[in-house]
């Protein structure tokens, strides 16, 4: 009965006959090839003997790898080794890439919000700078009013002449020592746009037209309801006042309201009667 180490011989010929080719002769291919036709019967003692043979010498076991494995097999784990450590290696590169573009996108976002705070702040100026506008273009309009009175009140009044501040002040101090206006109602008419005071072209009757301006968005309710306002203080002092609102246009609400409550309107120009029809 042949012995385990001739019985491995004889395994490690049969499975390199089974399983492939070796790179090379060995002592088991050398065997008779008649060899392994003959009936190869293991018993588990047999499988016992061979394993304790492979504890015993460890070089067997490579050998026997050789045999049974086909040499893909055997650059298997040296190729996974390497492709591990190129999926690592690209990893970390790729870590990097994205650790770069965080710091991109963290600058980046700062550069924005440096940007936000710089555009709110332009945009607070640019709100100061039209509010000082608009106050200007008014004051200017203001003063083309008191500068043109003929050009915008000559159809209303012969003779008009603008009051100066000290003018209008002596036209309601009166009142006020006679308990015919308050302070506070002195003032409201001190803050019209413009008085102007002349003869009424149809009768000749002196009167002051009391004059509210409105600038950009055009003229409106509130710019009547004021000139409606300051127009009946001022007649508590004893005078003819007209309401008169002034622009370079007005709203449809403002020009049914001037229409209604007899407010005359100069509109680009262009004098508007109370008692005109509506366009």
């Amino acid at each position: 009965m042949p012995g385990p180490h001739q019985r491995l011989v004889e395994l490690i010929a049969f499975l390199g006959t089974k399983f492939g080719e070796s790179s090379g002769p060995t002592e088991a291919s050398k065997l008779d090839w008649r060899r392994e036709q003959s009936t190869m019967s293991f018993s588990v003692e047999d499988f016992h003997d061979l394993l304790r043979l492979l504890e015993e010498r460890p070089e067997w076991r490579v050998e026997i790898r050789r045999v049974v494995l086909t040499e893909d097999l055997l650059r298997l784990p040296e190729e996974l080794a390497r492709a591990r450590q190129e999926t690592e290696q690209r990893f970390q590169e790729l870590a990097a890439r994205i650790d770069a573009l965080a710091a991109r996108i963290d600058a980046l976002a700062a550069q924005v919000s440096a940007l936000t705070v710089r555009l709110e702040a332009l945009t607070t100026q640019v709100s100061t700078l039209t509010g000082h506008v608009g106050t200007l273009r008014g004051e200017s309009l203001e003063q083309r009013y008191r500068t043109r009175v003929f050009a915008y009140f000559g159809r209303l009044l012969r003779g008009a002449h603008a009051l100066a501040p000290d003018e209008l002040t002596a036209l309601f101090e009166h009142a006020i020592a006679a308990a015919e206006l308050s302070d506070e109602e002195a003032h409201e008419i001190a803050l019209a746009d413009v008085v102007v005071r002349g003869r009424r072209l149809t009768d000749g009757v002196p009167v002051y037209l009391v004059v509210e301006v409105s600038v950009s968005v055009g003229v409106g309710l509130g710019d009547v309801q004021r000139a409606l306002r300051r127009a009946a203080l001022l007649a508590r002092t004893g005078v003819t006042a007209l309401p008169v609102v002034a622009g370079e246009w007005a709203t449809p609400e403002a020009a049914d309201a001037a229409h209604a409550q007899r407010v005359w309107q100069i509109t680009d120009g262009r004098v508007v009667a109370p008692e005109a029809p509506q366009a």
